[in-house]
């Protein structure tokens, strides 16, 4: 199954990319399970989901990858820039994966939302990846 070199192939791309780097520090605080006490702007993996997208003579898998930005700026201008950021390190990357090849990563959407909190700005971005095994 091709998740886990997706995601850690999406991890490799945006702990490199400068955009974030100058929005959300270097390296980019980007968790699978954030820790005590993390400084704000940070970025979480999210849901996922992963779904047979083999034709009739080649194996493969559709990805829906989620990605979550936590901000505490007062405003939507922090996490906006931030998911704009992403979406554009993701955009056409040169994303290397183990034991699978990458057939395409789209951008799918992008929302924020004020925190039940009143202090956290929450945004998610979803993007869409196909990916065949390379054997």
């Amino acid at each position: 199954m091709s998740g886990w070199a997706l995601r850690q192939a999406l991890y490799a791309t945006l702990l490199a990319d400068d955009g974030l780097k100058a929005i959300v520090g270097d390296p980019v605080r980007l968790y699978d399970d954030v820790p005590a006490g993390a400084t704000f702007p940070f970025i979480t993996f999210g849901d996922s989901d992963i779904r047979d997208w083999s034709t009739k003579d080649r194996p493969g898998a559709e990805h829906t990858v989620t990605l979550n930005v936590w901000s505490r700026y007062e405003g939507h201008m922090e996490a906006q820039l931030i998911l704009e950021a992403i979406e554009a390190a993701l955009e056409d990357a040169a994303t290397s994966l183990n034991g699978h090849t990458l057939v395409n990563l789209l951008f799918v959407s992008s929302q924020i939302i004020r925190d039940p909190d009143g202090a956290t700005t929450h945004g998610t971005i979803r993007f869409r990846a196909v990916t065949e095994p390379t054997t």
